[in-house]
């Protein structure tokens, strides 16, 4: 289930959402360090993890589920923003080269169905990461920040969906090694906490990230022949927050026959 993206918005604008946004972010940037004139899209609440790339990208979009709401984004420019459902997206075949999904596999409903969108509408060779909780670390046990209310994964369940929907996993990283907290002495020693918790439980951090690439698998009739006919193509509320196909024509079904019967 969605969370309302208002509430989301707001996190990231808290103290603690702009340290998590920062501390995830640093592993992003270092697998994707530079995204020059290539065509973005991020899905769910990519947003924040977004806006490093906006100055260099050709293209960005924000693809906000219905269920969970959209609001302008980014907010100091012409808003690239569309609410979408997220299993059947308004984009055409190949139309971006990468795409990020935050706050998306652990809150929808049907995670393939999400990731076959997102293969769809990437290019061949095109690349996706994944932000979700992780199974294992604290913070999907606390509700202190919307990683806490969705579905976590361990880094194996993660990287099998992937596999499953036609993506080859390529990175994985872990963030978020310090307790989920808002106490200030952890806040304030939360760049030690990253470094500590990665040399020594590096399987417990928090958050996983993971990138994986398309890979267009081409099929083959069992007798080795190539056919003649050609294939048709939970309210979270932060503290600190008010809450206030075009038709068959006759000849061409004939056509068709005719092929069959040859």
């Amino acid at each position: 289930m969605y969370l309302d993206v208002v509430h989301l918005r707001a996190f990231y604008d808290l103290p603690l959402g702009r340290l998590l946004r920062s501390l995830i972010g640093a592993p992003i940037r270092s697998m994707w360090p530079d995204l020059k004139g290539q065509r973005l899209l991020g899905i769910g609440y990519a947003g924040p993890f977004m806006r490093p790339y906006l100055d260099n990208i050709d293209r960005a979009i924000a693809a906000m589920p219905a269920p969970q709401g959209a609001v302008p984004w980014p907010r100091e420019r012409e808003s690239a923003c569309a609410l979408v459902e997220d299993a059947a997206l308004p984009f055409p075949d190949l139309s971006f080269d990468r795409i990020m999904l935050v706050h998306a596999l652990d809150h929808c409903s049907d995670p393939d169905a999400v990731l076959k969108e997102a293969w769809r509408v990437l290019a061949p060779g095109g690349r996706l990461i994944a932000v979700v909780p992780n199974r294992r670390g604290l913070w999907a046990q606390s509700e202190l920040s919307p990683f806490g209310y969705g579905r976590p994964y361990s880094g194996r369940q993660l990287k099998e969906l992937l596999k499953s929907c036609q993506f080859n996993v390529l990175e994985d990283k872990e963030a978020l090694f310090m307790p989920p907290s808002k106490a200030r002495t952890i806040l304030r020693a939360a760049r030690t906490w990253e470094g500590i918790g990665r040399r020594i439980w590096p399987a417990f951090g928090g958050i996983l990230i993971v990138e994986a690439e398309k890979v267009v698998y081409q099929s083959l009739p069992a007798d080795g022949k190539r056919s003649r006919l050609r294939a048709l193509r939970p309210v979270f509320i932060p503290e600190g927050v008010a809450t206030g196909l075009k038709p068959v024509r006759a000849a061409s079904v004939e056509r068709m026959g005719s092929l069959l019967d040859d």
